[in-house]
């Protein structure tokens, strides 16, 4: 098979968070066609779906008012991460909330009766996030709940005069609570010991009970049941991998949630009159974004696998057969291109079984030069999902591994504290072992071995070429940390406290970021290095990027750095895709071939 370029690869458009329409046969969702995320809506009746929003930034977020055929939607400036929220008409008015453009706010739903809505924002302070709700019609906003700490609203009881809220300690251990709107008393009703999380609350019609999926004492996620007066906590089905995405029909009695398999998605529906269980048949990949229809009788959901890019299907509750929706992706020209992994499993230094996504090039005709992508995170993990570079560099003789070192979800929490704190370098360590199973196990060139990774997974290439530099003819870092202590010092207030639990204060462990912080020790890296990053980014502040490439520069030391003005900490415009991908390739050619 001949190999094409690497424009395809990057044209491929994405569907994401659809939504139906309370009333009438239609469903809006947020897709790239312009190569900026806009929200389209799919009429049953058209053929192809119509543009809704106009916007010069990328939208985040869209839902429906309850009652009515408008739309909420989120937008942030450059990738800022500082969403405002607006009312979008059926005609395309577009109506601005919240204006308070250097706050964050996070929405948090729509009234019963479709009135009010409500959100967080960090506008009292800004390394809290406060509750408001906002009334659609006098665009009043009441301060309901303020302490400080990280809030948001999770759901509107069904009478409208209660809200559910969550309180974030940690990026793996919150709270819910009800709120009276009324009296402004907060009941909490998740009381436990020790670290445990509750997410994707439903409330039953009654309004006396939630559906959630919780960790609460236990390794993995399961779906439970609360009684909110009693507190009373119920499991109904456990398993031994997380259940994730749960979502609830409009007759309040159907569950659809998934199950993460090692980075792969099966999908579930539950109906709690029977209980009984069943699940529909999908390609590799994973299955998010659930949403019952109206009359109870469709499921959709965004489907995403490495040869079937992001789009929205359709499942029939009736016959359980699941139909494609939308073909934002479709590209004719990666037809039989696009690759599927395998899962391997390595032992680390302490005989610890590490996961993997290895990606093998078709018909390979000598040792492959390998790049290992590192995730992001770190309380993440890597999945069976398309990425354009990856199966571009497939297509051109790379073989890719994606792993999931200690310190990743999806394996339970014991393995995700793994990495903890003074435990962080045992995760760079973990790369080094599964480099030594590669050249064992797989024909690969030792000689051309190269590591990229954004975010975290930017800290995990910048530790591993400075504690490990034999190991890797090339390095890409894409919006990474460098210095642990420098990115505490400059992330978003907001997001600090989340993160000092996973990687620890400057107070109680700075003599240890000196040791192990990238930015300390550029004397020992020996492959080249190349850095992208977006100016706007609130998550790791672009001096991390600068701040490293400096250094290289005084020693000479082949490094590239290309900045982008108009982005955060996702590269969304398809213009800048294009410039940093092509540029990771040439990169990549130069410094260890295909």
């Amino acid at each position: 098979m001949a190999i094409i370029s690497l424009e395809p690869y990057l044209h491929v458009r994405t569907a994401k968070n659809p939504v139906y329409a309370p009333v009438g046969n239609k469903l809006s969702f947020i897709a790239d066609y312009t190569g900026l995320p806009q929200v389209w809506e799919l009429d049953r009746g058209e053929a192809w779906p119509a543009q809704l929003s106009f916007t010069k930034d990328s939208i985040t977020l869209v839902k429906y008012v309850n009652g009515t055929s408008n739309l909420i939607i989120g937008m942030d400036v450059g990738g800022n991460e500082k969403q405002q929220l607006y009312l979008l008409k059926k005609d395309s008015t577009l109506i601005d909330l919240t204006n308070s453009p250097e706050h964050v706010h996070v929405y948090g739903g729509s009234s019963p009766d479709g009135k009010w809505i409500a959100w967080s924002s960090n506008r009292r302070n800004p390394s809290y996030l406060d509750i408001y709700i906002q009334n659609l019609e006098t665009m009043e906003i009441r301060l309901v709940y303020s302490e400080n700490g990280m809030f948001a609203a999770v759901k509107w009881s069904p009478d409208g005069k209660s809200l559910l809220i969550q309180k974030t300690n940690s990026a793996l251990d919150n709270n819910l609570g009800l709120l009276d709107l009324s009296t402004g008393v907060l009941n909490w009703v998740t009381e436990h010991a020790g670290e445990a999380s509750f997410k994707n609350a439903h409330f039953n019609k009654d309004g006396d009970h939630i559906y959630l999926l919780s960790n609460k004492d236990r390794e993995f996620f399961g779906l439970a049941l609360i009684n909110l007066q009693t507190k009373h906590f119920v499991w109904l089905e456990l398993g031994e991998w997380d259940f994730e995405n749960l979502e609830m029909n409009k007759d309040k009695n159907k569950l659809a949630f998934t199950i993460n398999e090692g980075g792969i998605s099966k999908g579930v529906i539950l109906d709690l009159k029977t209980s009984y269980l069943y699940t529909w048949k999908t390609p590799i990949g994973v299955i998010s974004n659930l949403k019952f229809s109206p009359d109870n009788q469709k499921l959709a959901y965004v489907f995403n696998g490495p040869a079937y890019p992001p789009d929205i299907w359709e499942l029939d509750l009736r016959t359980i057969q699941a139909e494609r929706l939308t073909y934002v992706s479709r590209t004719p020209a990666l037809n039989e291109r696009l690759i599927e992994p395998e899962l391997i499993t390595f032992h680390s230094f302490d005989k610890l079984q590490i996961p993997a996504f290895y990606y093998q090039p078709k018909n390979p005709t000598k040792k492959q030069p390998v790049v290992l992508y590192i995730h992001g995170g770190p309380e993440s993990q890597s999945r069976a999902v398309y990425n354009p570079i990856l199966q571009y560099l497939l297509n051109i003789g790379y073989a890719v591994c994606t792993p999931n070192v200690r310190g990743s979800t999806g394996y339970g929490k014991t393995y995700t504290h793994l990495d903890d704190v003074r435990k962080r370098m045992d995760a760079v360590q973990d790369l080094v072992y599964l480099v030594e199973w590669l050249k064992v196990n797989r024909n690969i060139d030792f000689e051309k071995i190269s590591i990229m990774g954004g975010s975290y997974g930017g800290f995990m290439v910048l530790a591993s070429i400075t504690h490990f530099p034999k190991y890797w003819s090339a390095a890409i870092d894409i919006v990474g940390i460098s210095s642990i202590k420098t990115f505490l010092k400059t992330t978003s207030p907001w997001r600090k406290k989340q993160r000092e639990a996973e990687y620890g204060t400057i107070e109680g462990d700075g003599e240890f970021f000196d040791r192990i912080d990238p930015l300390n020790h550029t004397d020992r890296i020996t492959s080249p290095l190349l850095v992208l990053h977006g100016e706007n980014d609130a998550r790791v502040p672009i001096k991390e990027a600068e701040q490293m490439v400096n250094k290289l520069k005084e020693r000479n030391h082949p490094v590239e750095f290309i900045r982008f003005g108009d982005e955060g900490h996702h590269f969304e415009k398809l213009k800048n895709k294009i410039t940093a991908y092509t540029e990771i390739v040439q990169f990549l050619k130069r410094y260890i071939g295909n």
